[in-house]
């Protein structure tokens, strides 16, 4: 038998190339989607929001799909999961690039998250099971490169689909790509045996992902419906604050909860969850704006409104593996709270947003905003899970990713509500045609000035709502731990395979 070394052989590195091509793909299709939003707008004749549910309906997908992974893999084998997972994502893209109404699209769009929720945790068991313990940190380096670029590329490759081909085109180049990534897993993943899986909690996962849906869909109807007294508003919201009622009494009874709520007894893993929440509501709101006022405001096309975006993704991809090494060394809460003070200072800056703020000025906000999103995501989700016994990490890691994914949406939601509710007072239309009366006021010469004004207005404010959320997030952060983790020598024993690892969003 040979020995063991750290080295990735050839082997190792061919599943990490399969893995790659299906990660990439799923990781693309998060981020080419937001520069999209003003021609998906147009052709459906639809507002912020409601064409948000193109981008909250795939994130609640993916929340809803990410704690049934790990079930799945052990039940009927990770390479027929992985490849179940490229299928059920080639399928919705093609749908998706046929759709024929806002709603066929949503509804294509869920498929397309059920399928690309499944892609990286499976990929990244399929990746740990073939390094083996000792190389899982070389091996997930491997993953990180994609990763990483994904938030640079993947709204440039959008915009240029966009401008020159077609807005169907950005859910039909995942077709060539899957069926590459179909080939190579069949031919190159290692087969593995389906084992024992346990029960899965499938009521709370029926409990959660439609409460959630419907919470944020009688939320989304406050703005057109005037108040919280009209049916379309109280009854979905009503029955999804029941239903994740429901979904939280039945979690502290049941034996194998979706999400084990006494993890939450660790003070560390609580006050990382907390930060969590407020940090995706924010952060991730925020970042479905972006795209959008370099369209509507500044009149750029798509392509250049994803080039514009690449500071962004520059600044994580310098910052993340620096704050990761930090960490370690000096303590989550000194690599965090610099990292939210950016966020902070960047999205300060797009508060004050006009008609003629300088291009300049606008890229180093979101290259800060980007070095803060670096020195933060990461460094949150492994306070979470570093005070915890290692049995429990799994289940922490997959609440994690839950509570990433849902509070997302919820922010994606919430900042597209605002915009619409704030661009239909500016016009005085209803709110489902505030975006539609910008873009007619903003075509218009005579009223370009007015319009531009007007609609750079709404952005700043609505900036404003995301600002005071990435500050309340500082409270919670405070609380994270302070100082070096000393990891003992049985602390570091077991497998890490069953951990679901944290997805990255557009």
């Amino acid at each position: 038998m040979a020995q063991p070394t750290d080295k990735l052989d050839g082997a190792v590195l061919k599943v990490a190339g399969v893995v790659v091509v299906g990660v990439v793909m799923a990781i693309l299709d998060t981020t080419v989607v937001n520069v999209a939003l003003k021609a998906l707008a147009l052709q459906f004749t639809t507002s912020f929001d409601t064409i948000q549910w193109v981008v909250t309906g795939y994130m609640l997908a993916l929340s809803t799909v990410i704690p049934v992974t790990g079930w799945a893999s052990n039940r009927f084998g990770t390479k027929r999961l992985y490849m179940l997972a490229i299928v059920m994502f080639l399928i919705g893209s093609a749908l998706a690039g046929l759709a024929w109404n806002i709603e066929s699209l949503i509804v294509f769009r869920v498929l397309q998250g059920l399928g690309g929720g499944m892609l990286m945790p499976a990929g990244m068991t399929i990746l740990t099971k073939a390094a083996g313990p000792a190389r899982v940190g070389r091996v997930m380096s491997v993953l990180g490169v994609p990763m990483l670029l994904g938030p640079i590329g993947g709204p440039i490759l959008g915009g240029w689909l966009v401008d020159s081909v077609s807005w169907r085109w950005i859910f039909y180049i995942n077709i060539p790509i899957g069926i590459v990534a179909l080939v190579l897993a069949w031919r190159f993943l290692p087969k593995d045996q389906p084992e024992d899986a346990g029960r899965f909690d499938f009521p709370g996962m029926l409990m959660l992902s439609p409460g959630l849906a419907l919470l944020i869909y009688g939320v989304s109807n406050i703005p057109s419906a005037g108040g919280i007294g009209d049916v379309n508003v109280w009854l979905p919201g009503g029955l999804g604050v029941v239903l994740i009622a429901g979904f939280v009494l039945r979690a502290i009874k049941a034996a194998n909860p979706l999400i084990d709520l006494k993890l939450f007894r660790d003070k560390s893993f609580a006050v990382a969850v907390f930060t969590m929440c407020f940090f995706s509501v924010s952060f991730f709101g925020a970042m479905l704006l972006f795209p959008s006022y370099f369209q509507l405001v500044r009149a750029e096309s798509a392509l250049n409104a994803g080039l514009l975006m690449a500071p962004q993704g520059i600044g994580a991809m310098i910052v993340m593996p620096i704050a990761g090494t930090l960490a370690d060394r000096i303590g989550v809460r000194k690599v965090v709270l610099p990292g939210l003070v950016l966020i902070v200072a960047g999205i300060a800056m797009f508060t004050q947003v006009t008609a003629t703020t300088p291009y300049w000025q606008l890229l180093l906000a979101l290259f800060v905003m980007g070095a803060g999103m670096g020195a933060t995501m990461m460094p949150i989700m492994s306070a979470a899970l570093q005070t915890l016994k290692q049995h429990d990490v799994a289940n922490a890691s997959t609440s994690l990713n839950i509570v990433q994914q849902a509070f997302g949406a919820i922010g994606t939601a919430i900042m597209s509500i605002i915009l619409a509710a704030l661009l239909a007072g500016k016009f005085d239309v209803p709110t489902s045609q505030g975006q539609l009366a910008a873009i007619g006021a903003l075509s218009d010469p005579k009223t370009h000035d007015f319009a531009a004004s007007a609609t750079a207005d709404s952005f700043a404010t609505t900036f404003v709502a995301s600002l005071v959320l990435i500050a309340i997030c500082v409270l919670p952060a405070l609380l994270l731990p302070g100082r070096r983790r000393q990891v003992s020598s049985t602390e570091g024993e077991g497998s890490s395979e069953d951990a679901t690892p944290p997805v990255m969003m557009h």
